[in-house]
């Protein structure tokens, strides 16, 4: 399988996700990225969240600016790239767009960590079977 280096996700706004303005709060922002994320990894043939793994996660650093606002039921795009990537870690740009509009542009960075029970997470270098199947966007 050839790595990947960006995926589209495509949604739709839902009424709970909005708040008494009728426009998307800015948190759900976040959990759309994520979505993607998700997506992305199983195009990759992944899962980013294997329960009981040893492997985990966690996001170090995220980002947004908005541009416009998202109400109930618009459809829009989330489009993530792989914007940077270590040996621990994976940066992704987003980008979200309404019909081809720019509602909101950020970054999102993960880092790969060793969970075992009685110890603290602790930073590693992604497994090269999980490292391979991402790359860097040009």
């Amino acid at each position: 399988m050839a790595p990947i280096s960006e995926h589209t996700y495509h949604r739709q706004v839902q009424f709970p996700e909005t708040d008494a303005s009728g426009i998307v709060h800015f948190t759900n922002f976040f959990k759309y990225v994520e979505e993607a994320e998700h997506a992305m990894w199983r195009a990759a043939g992944l899962s980013i969240a294997v329960m009981d793994a040893e492997l985990s996660w966690p996001r170090v650093a995220a980002s947004f600016e908005f541009k416009r606002p998202l109400q109930f039921e618009a459809e829009f795009d989330v489009h993530l790239k792989v914007a940077e990537k270590t040996r621990k870690t994976i940066r992704y740009s987003a980008v979200l767009r309404k019909g081809g509009e720019e509602i909101a542009a950020g970054s999102l960075t993960i880092i790969c960590v060793r969970r075992r029970p009685g110890e603290p997470a602790r930073a590693m270098d992604m497994p090269l079977d999980i490292a391979d199947r991402f790359q860097v966007a040009d």
